[in-house]
């Protein structure tokens, strides 16, 4: 007799160890997929941020580099200009007086080309339409970013509400008051591409 009442104390004891295994299994599991969707959802926060950070920088960078460029552009004009100018004064000139006039005409374009020289010298690459592409990668690359950190905080959020709803863990979730996570959803009208990001 006692040694079936020992027996069936074990019996008791190793289902009840079995149990507390199964609730500590649970709950660890509950408290490591919790952690993981707030991870994750950290990580689209982050590509938010890397988002708000770049694109305003870029658009400067490409606004400087087309603004350098209408500059330029409008020095070399006046250049060319001075210096056509210079060339039929040169050639129509006839008396020493005109000669004269024509030949500071001549040194006036050259320095006007040598200021332009100097100022091309240090910017070598005049491309606008580089910039212009180099922003459309960034901002192709930035969302990118911030979809695949969306999609991987919704597989945390789905491995999460599987564990809050499977059996045993939905017991213990009920019990420790863990609860179903929300998805990320896009907003109501995102489904229309943007048309006025320059405006």
């Amino acid at each position: 007799m006692a040694k079936k009442n020992n027996r069936t104390l074990w019996i008791v004891l190793g289902v009840v160890l079995l149990l507390v295994l199964i609730v500590i299994g649970s709950y660890n599991g509950l408290i490591t997929a919790d952690e993981t969707v707030d991870e994750k959802w950290a990580n689209v926060q982050t590509a938010y941020q890397r988002r708000a950070d770049l694109i305003p920088n870029l658009v400067d960078t490409v606004q400087a580099a087309v603004e350098f460029e209408q500059e330029t552009h409008t020095q070399i004009a006046a250049v060319r200009t001075s210096a056509v100018a210079a060339q039929q004064s040169m050639a129509s000139a006839n008396t020493p007086a005109e000669i004269s006039a024509a030949s500071k005409q001549v040194e006036s374009a050259i320095a006007g080309f040598s200021g332009l020289n100097i100022n091309v010298e240090r910017y070598p690459d005049l491309k606008a339409t580089e910039n212009f592409l180099s922003l459309q990668d960034e901002l192709a690359g930035t969302e990118n970013r911030v979809k695949v950190e969306r999609d991987i905080f919704n597989k945390a959020v789905k491995n999460y509400n599987l564990k809050v709803r499977r059996f045993p863990s939905n017991m213990i979730a009920g019990l420790f008051g863990f609860e179903k996570r929300e998805m990320f959803e896009a907003d109501e009208g995102t489904n229309v591409a943007p048309t006025d990001i320059f405006e």
